[in-house]
């Protein structure tokens, strides 16, 4: 190998996703020669063949060659290219942590264990796929902050991806170091006792989720199972089969409004613990984790009708703790560690202390200033493992809302770490028919991912350029700047709106109920402001196989985000002058439909599609 100078590269610093711990830049640069070899000097040496095939691909991809695998100390110096050694002597004594050394005679990464080599490979991955085959001269040290780091993706409202869609998801997932993956699941899953439930949604096989696992497993990714056990039950109760344990079987009042149809399994049937007994033992045996994430969130309608006096006479918070601590004792018994939504307990502070010292609660929050330091300190004081729970903030959005997700994420990475939480789980929800397409959360996954690798080093990331790099492969920026500013065209607007855009509830509200508080001058910005959005789609330039459908994606969600900011004008207009209005949205909304059957079905299943379609609003 040779070394030769280059100043552009010794001046600056590479652009990293997420940005190590500590890097230096030493001066000088590596060229990369062809008959080299990746030498794995640990023992035996297949605990680390799927890294080193890792950085073959890349090295065959960046720089147009290929080295080729070896796995003794027997090959001569001069023809190791990559050295892959797992060594803490040398690493940091750390779990999952590595040191990445480029020097003029080659490439070495030592780690403390096999995930640590892992990830030092994927930081050079993304060196290459930066500089190609002349390499900047450096040396990285780097290990996370939050042990666990994780993506739930809501898969249950309504949008079930195809299999193909999650291999390429975790691929990405893994680039960006991120080690936890959860599939919100309500009735998504092909329970064997259960067809009723399932048999539209088009959902996970048992012998898919082991192909899944399999492949999380090798990418350093824990696949946990995460499945809703006593709200958010709708999909199970409207049958009636299953209407009978409801706490509510034909609806009623709540905190949110009225509930025409069952939420909540109703805790003192026999029936219910019995029905999420079933549920386990078929879900559970196909995922390799030992950790699950029961959910038992937003049990809204607790109280309302079967357990009123129950809930009178015990209290609310009791009544759900006693139902949470038998759910514990089935998790238990299948040899894993529950984790569970922390929002009721949260109400409920003097039923803490309760809770077995074995489960994790789950703190989440979605606005900027969620208070994730009070919760935080409130869950550290009790003793509880937590983890923080920020979102993409893309649910609701069509588009996004970039300013408040980077504050949310932002948020939840400082007051995690200063109470001691476990782990950092971005949320990527589907509420009202899951509209906006995957690549609407690539920002959040990205600037969430490198956060909680190293808050320290990523908090002021220019996590534009970032995803555009390193997730929408475009080395322009053009791309990651464009669903940045995407994201941002929500701030046109003066009223906050949580949990969603104002154009994102144009799509969804019927006229009756849209009462936004806006003005012409705000609309006009907002519509001018996704035109000009709308023509720089056509100049960007992404080196991925579904580049075009990028594209498309993008026009898409420009479009459905034109749609609602029409409707919020057409709320807005006196209902006099609303009929020619009213046709040509509905022109314009066939054709949106058409264009949303097209995106969904390039990443995913047909199972709920036609429910998301009926979420869309004319009138």
């Amino acid at each position: 190998m040779s070394t030769k100078t280059k100043p552009s590269l010794v001046r600056s610093s590479p652009n990293l996703l997420p940005e190590p711990r500590q890097l230096q830049l030493n001066g000088g640069t590596l060229s990369l020669a062809p008959d080299k070899l990746i030498v794995i000097k640990s023992q035996p040496a297949g605990t680390l063949l799927f890294p080193a095939q890792e950085i073959q691909r890349h090295i065959s991809r960046f720089a147009e060659f290929t080295w080729h695998i070896h796995g003794t100390d027997s090959v001569p110096e001069d023809q190791c290219g990559l050295v892959l050694s797992i060594n803490p002597e040398l690493a940091p004594a750390r779990t999952q942590a590595y040191c990445l050394n480029i020097t003029a005679s080659g490439i070495a990464i030592h780690s403390s264990d096999a995930t640590g080599a892992y990830y030092g490979v994927m930081t050079l991955g993304q060196l290459l796929r930066q500089y190609g085959a002349t390499l900047p001269l450096l040396a990285i040290t780097d290990y996370p902050d939050f042990p666990a780091r994780g993506i739930m993706l809501d898969v249950s409202r309504d949008k079930v991806p195809t299999m193909q869609t999650l291999f390429d998801l975790v691929d990405c997932l893994a680039g960006l170091k991120v080690n936890e993956l959860q599939l919100y699941t309500e009735h998504t899953f092909a329970y064997q006792k259960h067809p009723l439930v399932w048999e539209h949604a088009s959902p996970f096989t048992g012998e898919e989720i082991l192909q899944l696992d399999a492949y999380c497993r090798t990418r350093h990714i824990n696949l946990v199972p995460n499945q809703n056990s006593f709200g958010h039950m709708r999909r199970w109760l409207t049958h009636d089969e299953y209407r009978p344990l409801a706490e509510a079987p034909y609806g009623c009042d709540t905190k949110w409004g009225r509930f025409d149809e069952p939420f909540t399994l109703c805790p003192g049937d026999p029936g219910s613990i019995k029905l999420v007994s079933e549920m386990f033992d078929d879900l559970l045996p196909h995922f390799s984790s030992t950790m699950f994430n029961v959910g038992c969130d937003e049990t809204v309608d607790l109280g309302a009708v079967r357990s009123k006096e129950e809930c009178e006479a015990k209290g609310t918070g009791r009544v759900y703790l006693d139902f949470l601590l038998k759910i514990h004792q089935l998790v238990k018994a299948h040899g894993r560690s529950m984790q569970f939504w922390g929002d009721i307990i949260m109400e409920h502070p003097e039923l803490v202390p309760e809770l077995p010292n074995d489960v994790i609660a789950l703190e989440w929050g979605y606005e900027h200033d969620h208070p994730f330091n009070d919760h935080g300190a409130k869950f550290a004081a009790s003793g509880i493992p937590f983890y923080v729970c920020p979102g993409t903030s893309s649910w609701n959005t069509v588009g996004g809302r970039t300013d408040n997700a980077l504050g949310n994420l932002l948020n939840a990475a400082e007051n995690g770490l200063a109470h001691g939480a476990i782990g950092y789980l971005i949320t990527d929800w589907g509420d009202n028919g899951h509209h906006q397409p995957l690549p609407v959360s690539y920002l959040g996954y990205g600037y969430g991912a490198a956060v909680s690798w190293c808050l320290q080093s990523n908090r002021d990331i220019d996590i534009a350029l970032a995803i555009s790099r390193h997730m929408f492969e475009d080395a322009s920026g053009a791309a990651g700047k464009l669903a940045y500013d995407i994201g941002n065209v929500y701030r046109l607007f003066a009223t906050r709106t949580f949990n969603a855009t104002p154009y994102g509830l144009g799509t969804l509200r019927p006229l009756a109920q849209l009462s936004i508080k806006t003005n012409k001058a705000e609309i006009k910005a907002a519509l001018k402001e996704i035109d000009r959005l709308a023509k720089r789609v056509a100049n960007l330039e992404m080196d991925r196989t579904d580049a075009d459908l990028l594209v498309h994606e993008f026009l898409f969600v420009l479009s459905l985000m034109r749609y609602g900011v029409q409707r919020i004008a057409l709320s807005e207009t006196k209902e006099t002058a609303r009929k020619p209005l009213i046709t040509e949205l509905r022109a314009d909304l066939r054709l949106l439909i058409k264009e949303h059957r097209k995106v969904w079905l390039a990443r995913n299943r047909p199972g709920g599609l036609d429910d998301s379609i009926k979420n869309l609003q004319l009138d």
